[in-house]
Protein backbone atom coordinates (compact mmCIF):
# COMPACT_ATOMS: atom_id res chain seq x y z
CA UNK A 1 0.00 0.00 0.00
CA UNK A 2 3.00 2.30 -0.31
CA UNK A 3 3.38 5.29 -2.61
CA UNK A 4 3.15 4.70 -6.34
CA UNK A 5 3.88 8.37 -9.03
CA UNK A 6 3.30 5.61 24.50
CA UNK A 7 1.41 3.37 25.29
CA UNK A 8 -2.27 4.32 25.40
CA UNK A 9 -2.81 3.33 29.01
CA UNK A 10 -1.64 1.00 31.74
CA UNK A 11 -4.18 -1.51 30.51
CA UNK A 12 -2.77 -1.41 26.99
CA UNK A 13 0.73 -1.92 28.32
CA UNK A 14 -0.35 -4.87 30.45
CA UNK A 15 -2.21 -6.39 27.51
CA UNK A 16 0.89 -6.14 25.37
CA UNK A 17 3.08 -7.75 28.05
CA UNK A 18 0.58 -10.55 28.65
CA UNK A 19 0.31 -11.15 24.91
CA UNK A 20 4.05 -11.46 24.65
CA UNK A 21 4.14 -13.88 27.59
CA UNK A 22 1.40 -15.95 26.02
CA UNK A 23 3.32 -16.06 22.76
CA UNK A 24 6.37 -17.39 24.55
CA UNK A 25 4.48 -20.04 26.49
CA UNK A 26 2.53 -21.32 23.48
CA UNK A 27 5.34 -21.44 20.94
CA UNK A 28 5.69 -24.90 19.43
CA UNK A 29 9.27 -24.30 18.35
CA UNK A 30 11.78 -21.53 18.84
CA UNK A 31 12.73 -20.20 15.39
CA UNK A 32 16.40 -19.74 14.67
CA UNK A 33 18.09 -17.59 12.06
CA UNK A 34 17.79 -19.71 8.93
CA UNK A 35 21.13 -20.49 7.26
CA UNK A 36 22.74 -17.88 9.48
CA UNK A 37 20.72 -15.13 7.76
CA UNK A 38 20.32 -13.08 10.93
CA UNK A 39 18.14 -9.98 10.56
CA UNK A 40 16.34 -7.72 13.01
CA UNK A 41 16.07 -4.13 11.77
CA UNK A 42 16.10 -3.04 8.15
CA UNK A 43 14.86 -0.50 5.64
CA UNK A 44 13.51 -0.64 2.09
CA UNK A 45 15.51 0.81 -0.80
CA UNK A 46 12.60 2.13 -2.85
CA UNK A 47 12.33 4.20 -6.06
CA UNK A 48 15.63 2.90 -7.39
CA UNK A 49 15.40 -0.47 -9.15
CA UNK A 50 11.67 -0.53 -8.40
CA UNK A 51 9.00 2.15 -8.79
CA UNK A 52 11.52 4.58 -10.21
CA UNK A 53 9.55 7.77 -10.84
CA UNK A 54 12.54 9.66 -12.18
CA UNK A 55 12.90 11.77 -9.06
CA UNK A 56 16.67 11.66 -9.34
CA UNK A 57 19.30 9.85 -11.43
CA UNK A 58 19.91 6.32 -10.15
CA UNK A 59 23.59 6.95 -9.69
CA UNK A 60 22.82 9.69 -7.14
CA UNK A 61 19.57 8.46 -5.55
CA UNK A 62 21.23 5.47 -3.88
CA UNK A 63 24.99 5.17 -3.45
CA UNK A 64 27.56 3.41 -1.31
CA UNK A 65 27.41 6.37 1.08
CA UNK A 66 23.73 5.57 1.66
CA UNK A 67 24.64 1.99 2.52
CA UNK A 68 27.28 3.21 4.95
CA UNK A 69 24.76 5.60 6.52
CA UNK A 70 22.20 2.81 6.95
CA UNK A 71 24.77 0.58 8.64
CA UNK A 72 25.95 3.41 10.89
CA UNK A 73 22.39 3.94 12.18
CA UNK A 74 22.25 0.39 13.50
CA UNK A 75 20.23 -1.32 10.77
CA UNK A 76 21.42 -4.82 9.92
CA UNK A 77 19.83 -5.37 6.51
CA UNK A 78 18.18 -3.79 3.51
CA UNK A 79 15.21 -5.02 1.56
CA UNK A 80 16.01 -4.30 -2.06
CA UNK A 81 12.93 -4.23 -4.34
CA UNK A 82 13.47 -4.80 -8.07
CA UNK A 83 10.95 -4.61 -10.91
CA UNK A 84 10.90 -6.75 -14.01
CA UNK A 85 10.77 -3.69 -16.25
CA UNK A 86 13.90 -2.25 -14.62
CA UNK A 87 16.06 -5.36 -15.06
CA UNK A 88 14.71 -6.69 -18.35
CA UNK A 89 13.83 -4.94 -21.60
CA UNK A 90 10.38 -5.09 -23.21
CA UNK A 91 11.77 -7.94 -25.34
CA UNK A 92 12.82 -9.88 -22.24
CA UNK A 93 16.53 -9.25 -22.55
CA UNK A 94 18.55 -8.63 -19.40
CA UNK A 95 19.63 -4.99 -19.04
CA UNK A 96 23.23 -5.59 -18.08
CA UNK A 97 23.82 -2.11 -16.65
CA UNK A 98 20.95 -2.56 -14.17
CA UNK A 99 21.97 -6.08 -13.16
CA UNK A 100 25.43 -4.66 -12.52
CA UNK A 101 23.83 -1.95 -10.39
CA UNK A 102 21.98 -4.63 -8.36
CA UNK A 103 25.09 -6.74 -7.83
CA UNK A 104 27.17 -3.69 -6.92
CA UNK A 105 24.59 -2.69 -4.29
CA UNK A 106 24.79 -6.14 -2.72
CA UNK A 107 28.58 -5.87 -2.66
CA UNK A 108 28.28 -2.46 -0.95
CA UNK A 109 26.03 -4.06 1.65
CA UNK A 110 28.46 -6.92 2.23
CA UNK A 111 31.28 -4.46 2.74
CA UNK A 112 29.18 -2.51 5.27
CA UNK A 113 28.08 -5.63 7.16
CA UNK A 114 24.46 -5.51 5.95
CA UNK A 115 22.43 -8.46 4.74
CA UNK A 116 20.18 -8.11 1.70
CA UNK A 117 16.71 -9.36 0.76
CA UNK A 118 16.26 -9.22 -3.01
CA UNK A 119 12.53 -8.66 -3.48
CA UNK A 120 10.91 -9.13 -6.90
CA UNK A 121 8.49 -6.25 -6.43
CA UNK A 122 6.43 -5.95 -9.60
CA UNK A 123 6.11 -7.94 -12.82
CA UNK A 124 4.84 -6.82 -16.17
CA UNK A 125 1.97 -9.21 -15.46
CA UNK A 126 1.44 -8.29 -11.80
CA UNK A 127 1.35 -5.08 -9.78
CA UNK A 128 0.21 -5.01 -6.16
CA UNK A 129 -1.65 -1.73 -6.79
CA UNK A 130 -3.09 -2.64 -10.18
CA UNK A 131 -6.61 -1.46 -9.33
CA UNK A 132 -5.50 2.06 -8.48
CA UNK A 133 -2.90 2.15 -11.25
CA UNK A 134 -5.34 1.32 -14.04
CA UNK A 135 -3.51 -1.95 -14.72
CA UNK A 136 -4.69 -5.51 -15.21
CA UNK A 137 -2.95 -8.44 -13.56
CA UNK A 138 -2.69 -11.43 -15.90
CA UNK A 139 -0.37 -13.53 -13.74
CA UNK A 140 -3.21 -15.55 -12.21
CA UNK A 141 -4.95 -16.40 -15.48
CA UNK A 142 -2.09 -16.90 -17.94
CA UNK A 143 0.07 -20.04 -17.51
CA UNK A 144 2.70 -18.51 -19.77
CA UNK A 145 3.11 -15.57 -17.40
CA UNK A 146 3.47 -17.95 -14.48
CA UNK A 147 6.22 -19.81 -16.28
CA UNK A 148 7.77 -16.45 -17.07
CA UNK A 149 7.99 -15.70 -13.34
CA UNK A 150 9.99 -18.90 -12.92
CA UNK A 151 12.25 -17.83 -15.80
CA UNK A 152 12.94 -14.50 -14.13
CA UNK A 153 13.99 -16.27 -10.96
CA UNK A 154 16.12 -18.73 -12.89
CA UNK A 155 18.12 -15.79 -14.19
CA UNK A 156 18.20 -13.96 -10.88
CA UNK A 157 19.40 -17.12 -9.16
CA UNK A 158 22.08 -17.74 -11.79
CA UNK A 159 23.41 -14.20 -11.29
CA UNK A 160 23.16 -14.06 -7.50
CA UNK A 161 23.86 -17.58 -6.26
CA UNK A 162 27.55 -16.84 -5.71
CA UNK A 163 26.60 -14.65 -2.76
CA UNK A 164 26.73 -16.53 0.58
CA UNK A 165 23.40 -17.81 1.90
CA UNK A 166 23.94 -15.99 5.18
CA UNK A 167 24.21 -12.68 3.30
CA UNK A 168 21.49 -12.67 0.64
CA UNK A 169 17.91 -13.99 0.68
CA UNK A 170 15.19 -14.04 -1.99
CA UNK A 171 11.62 -12.77 -1.72
CA UNK A 172 9.81 -14.47 -4.58
CA UNK A 173 7.05 -11.88 -5.14
CA UNK A 174 5.97 -8.77 -3.30
CA UNK A 175 2.33 -8.49 -2.22
CA UNK A 176 0.64 -11.07 -4.47
CA UNK A 177 -2.99 -10.19 -5.12
CA UNK A 178 -4.79 -13.34 -6.25
CA UNK A 179 -8.55 -13.62 -5.87
CA UNK A 180 -8.10 -17.22 -4.74
CA UNK A 181 -5.28 -17.85 -2.24
CA UNK A 182 -4.78 -21.29 -3.77
CA UNK A 183 -3.59 -19.65 -7.01
CA UNK A 184 -0.73 -18.07 -5.08
CA UNK A 185 -0.06 -21.25 -3.10
CA UNK A 186 0.31 -23.25 -6.31
CA UNK A 187 2.51 -20.67 -8.00
CA UNK A 188 4.85 -20.11 -5.08
CA UNK A 189 5.16 -23.90 -4.71
CA UNK A 190 6.39 -24.13 -8.31
CA UNK A 191 8.88 -21.31 -7.77
CA UNK A 192 10.05 -22.85 -4.51
CA UNK A 193 10.60 -26.30 -6.05
CA UNK A 194 12.63 -24.86 -8.91
CA UNK A 195 14.73 -22.55 -6.74
CA UNK A 196 15.34 -25.11 -3.99
CA UNK A 197 16.85 -27.52 -6.53
CA UNK A 198 19.16 -24.77 -7.75
CA UNK A 199 20.03 -23.42 -4.30
CA UNK A 200 19.50 -26.02 -1.56
CA UNK A 201 20.38 -23.70 1.33
CA UNK A 202 19.20 -20.28 0.18
CA UNK A 203 16.74 -18.47 2.46
CA UNK A 204 13.40 -17.70 0.83
CA UNK A 205 10.86 -15.15 2.01
CA UNK A 206 7.26 -16.40 1.77
CA UNK A 207 4.70 -13.58 1.78
CA UNK A 208 0.97 -14.05 2.23
CA UNK A 209 -1.58 -13.43 -0.49
CA UNK A 210 -3.48 -10.14 -0.82
CA UNK A 211 -0.88 -7.55 0.02
CA UNK A 212 0.78 -9.80 2.62
CA UNK A 213 -1.75 -8.73 5.23
CA UNK A 214 -1.24 -10.54 8.55
CA UNK A 215 -4.74 -12.03 8.55
CA UNK A 216 -3.88 -13.89 5.34
CA UNK A 217 -0.73 -15.60 6.63
CA UNK A 218 -2.71 -18.64 7.95
CA UNK A 219 -3.86 -19.37 4.37
CA UNK A 220 -0.28 -19.55 3.05
CA UNK A 221 0.93 -23.10 2.42
CA UNK A 222 4.53 -23.53 3.46
CA UNK A 223 6.78 -26.51 2.58
CA UNK A 224 7.19 -28.81 5.55
CA UNK A 225 10.55 -29.38 7.17
CA UNK A 226 12.37 -26.50 5.47
CA UNK A 227 13.73 -24.12 8.09
CA UNK A 228 15.39 -21.89 5.49
CA UNK A 229 12.11 -20.04 5.04
CA UNK A 230 11.03 -16.77 6.60
CA UNK A 231 7.33 -15.89 6.76
CA UNK A 232 6.53 -12.32 5.79
CA UNK A 233 3.67 -9.90 6.32
CA UNK A 234 3.11 -6.19 5.74
CA UNK A 235 0.98 -3.82 7.80
CA UNK A 236 -0.25 -0.30 7.16
CA UNK A 237 -3.24 -0.43 9.44
CA UNK A 238 -5.07 1.77 10.34
CA UNK A 239 -4.95 3.05 6.78
CA UNK A 240 -6.73 6.34 7.48
CA UNK A 241 -3.77 7.21 9.70
CA UNK A 242 -0.80 5.73 7.84
CA UNK A 243 -1.99 6.92 4.39
CA UNK A 244 -3.47 10.23 5.50
CA UNK A 245 -3.85 12.49 2.43
CA UNK A 246 -2.13 9.93 0.17
CA UNK A 247 -3.25 10.73 -3.36
CA UNK A 248 -3.19 7.12 -4.62
CA UNK A 249 -5.88 5.64 -2.34
CA UNK A 250 -9.64 6.35 -2.05
CA UNK A 251 -9.27 7.79 1.46
CA UNK A 252 -7.59 10.85 -0.04
CA UNK A 253 -11.04 12.51 0.02
CA UNK A 254 -10.73 12.90 3.80
CA UNK A 255 -8.50 15.79 4.83
CA UNK A 256 -9.85 16.49 8.31
CA UNK A 257 -7.89 15.87 11.51
CA UNK A 258 -6.49 12.46 12.48
CA UNK A 259 -5.30 11.21 15.85
CA UNK A 260 -3.16 8.50 17.44
CA UNK A 261 -3.31 6.83 19.94
CA UNK A 262 -7.05 6.32 20.33
CA UNK A 263 -9.69 6.59 17.59
CA UNK A 264 -8.19 7.93 14.38
CA UNK A 265 -11.25 10.15 13.89
CA UNK A 266 -14.15 11.08 16.15
CA UNK A 267 -17.33 8.99 16.25
CA UNK A 268 -19.20 11.81 14.50
CA UNK A 269 -16.65 12.05 11.70
CA UNK A 270 -16.57 8.28 11.29
CA UNK A 271 -20.36 8.15 10.99
CA UNK A 272 -20.28 10.88 8.36
CA UNK A 273 -17.58 9.15 6.34
CA UNK A 274 -19.33 5.80 6.34
CA UNK A 275 -22.64 7.45 5.45
CA UNK A 276 -21.47 9.63 2.59
CA UNK A 277 -18.83 7.64 0.75
CA UNK A 278 -18.73 4.51 -1.39
CA UNK A 279 -17.73 0.97 -0.47
CA UNK A 280 -14.09 1.32 -1.54
CA UNK A 281 -13.65 4.08 1.03
CA UNK A 282 -15.66 2.32 3.71
CA UNK A 283 -13.48 -0.76 3.38
CA UNK A 284 -10.38 1.33 4.03
CA UNK A 285 -11.68 3.22 7.05
CA UNK A 286 -13.67 0.45 8.73
CA UNK A 287 -11.37 0.36 11.78
CA UNK A 288 -10.75 4.11 12.09
CA UNK A 289 -13.07 4.51 15.09
CA UNK A 290 -11.34 1.78 17.14
CA UNK A 291 -9.18 2.57 20.18
CA UNK A 292 -5.75 2.31 18.56
CA UNK A 293 -2.65 1.64 20.59
CA UNK A 294 -0.13 -1.17 21.24
CA UNK A 295 -2.77 -3.73 22.21
CA UNK A 296 -4.82 -3.30 19.04
CA UNK A 297 -1.74 -3.12 16.81
CA UNK A 298 -0.66 -6.44 18.27
CA UNK A 299 -4.12 -7.95 17.79
CA UNK A 300 -4.06 -6.99 14.10
CA UNK A 301 -0.77 -8.86 13.65
CA UNK A 302 -1.67 -11.87 15.81
CA UNK A 303 -2.71 -14.21 12.94
CA UNK A 304 0.82 -13.91 11.54
CA UNK A 305 2.41 -14.27 14.98
CA UNK A 306 0.39 -17.40 15.70
CA UNK A 307 1.13 -19.06 12.35
CA UNK A 308 4.87 -18.45 12.67
CA UNK A 309 4.84 -19.98 16.16
CA UNK A 310 2.96 -23.03 14.89
CA UNK A 311 5.52 -23.60 12.14
CA UNK A 312 8.55 -22.65 14.21
CA UNK A 313 9.65 -20.19 11.53
CA UNK A 314 11.07 -16.72 11.74
CA UNK A 315 8.56 -13.94 11.05
CA UNK A 316 9.36 -10.73 9.22
CA UNK A 317 7.38 -7.53 8.67
CA UNK A 318 8.82 -6.43 5.35
CA UNK A 319 6.86 -3.19 5.14
CA UNK A 320 5.19 -0.71 7.47
CA UNK A 321 5.09 3.05 7.55
CA UNK A 322 3.19 6.26 8.27
CA UNK A 323 3.23 9.38 6.11
CA UNK A 324 4.58 12.70 7.40
CA UNK A 325 1.22 14.29 6.57
CA UNK A 326 0.16 12.87 9.96
CA UNK A 327 0.79 15.23 12.92
CA UNK A 328 4.34 14.52 14.06
CA UNK A 329 3.56 13.51 17.64
CA UNK A 330 0.97 11.00 16.47
CA UNK A 331 3.23 9.71 13.70
CA UNK A 332 6.16 9.02 16.00
CA UNK A 333 3.86 7.44 18.60
CA UNK A 334 2.56 5.03 15.94
CA UNK A 335 6.08 4.01 14.93
CA UNK A 336 7.13 3.69 18.56
CA UNK A 337 4.19 1.47 19.47
CA UNK A 338 4.40 -0.78 16.42
CA UNK A 339 8.16 -1.30 16.72
CA UNK A 340 7.57 -2.03 20.42
CA UNK A 341 5.16 -4.80 19.45
CA UNK A 342 7.66 -6.24 16.98
CA UNK A 343 10.47 -6.15 19.51
CA UNK A 344 8.31 -7.77 22.22
CA UNK A 345 7.46 -10.59 19.82
CA UNK A 346 10.95 -11.01 18.37
CA UNK A 347 9.77 -9.98 14.89
CA UNK A 348 12.33 -8.75 12.36
CA UNK A 349 11.23 -5.77 10.29
CA UNK A 350 12.05 -3.27 7.55
CA UNK A 351 10.31 0.07 7.43
CA UNK A 352 8.97 1.47 4.21
CA UNK A 353 11.19 3.27 3.28
CA UNK A 354 14.72 4.69 3.23
CA UNK A 355 14.14 7.63 0.86
CA UNK A 356 10.72 8.91 -0.18
CA UNK A 357 7.64 10.36 1.47
CA UNK A 358 7.55 7.54 4.05
CA UNK A 359 11.31 7.76 4.48
CA UNK A 360 13.81 8.37 7.26
CA UNK A 361 14.77 11.76 5.86
CA UNK A 362 12.74 14.94 6.23
CA UNK A 363 10.31 14.89 3.28
CA UNK A 364 10.24 18.20 1.47
CA UNK A 365 8.50 16.96 -1.66
CA UNK A 366 9.88 16.71 -5.15
CA UNK A 367 11.23 20.26 -4.98
CA UNK A 368 13.97 19.08 -2.64
CA UNK A 369 14.81 15.40 -2.21
CA UNK A 370 17.65 15.84 0.26
CA UNK A 371 16.07 16.77 3.60
CA UNK A 372 17.90 16.14 6.87
CA UNK A 373 17.86 12.68 8.51
CA UNK A 374 14.92 12.34 10.89
CA UNK A 375 16.89 11.54 14.03
CA UNK A 376 13.81 10.88 16.19
CA UNK A 377 12.39 8.41 13.71
CA UNK A 378 15.76 6.72 13.21
CA UNK A 379 16.13 6.31 16.97
CA UNK A 380 12.79 4.45 17.03
CA UNK A 381 13.57 2.23 14.05
CA UNK A 382 17.19 1.45 14.94
CA UNK A 383 17.81 2.56 18.53
CA UNK A 384 21.43 3.16 19.26
CA UNK A 385 22.82 1.24 22.22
Amino acid sequence: MKNTPTSRSLFAGLALCMGSLFATLTATAAPTNPAGFAIQRGTNISHWLSQDFGWAPRESWFTEKDVQFIAAQGFDHIRLPVDEKELWSAKGQAIESEFKRLITAIEWAQKAGLRVIVDLHTLNSHHFNAVNEGLKNTLWTDPAEQEHLLDLWRELSARLRHFPVDQVAYEILNEPVADNPEDWNQLIAKCYTMLRKAEPNRVFIFGANRWQMPENVPFLKVPEGDKNIILSFHTYTPLLLTHYKADWVPIKVYTGPVNYPGPIVSAETFAELTRNYDESLKNQIGNAAADWGPALLRKECEPAFRRARELGLQLYCGEFGCLPTVPRKARLAYYRDLVGVFDAEGIAYANWEYKGDFGVYEWLGLKDLTGKPDEELLQILAPKK
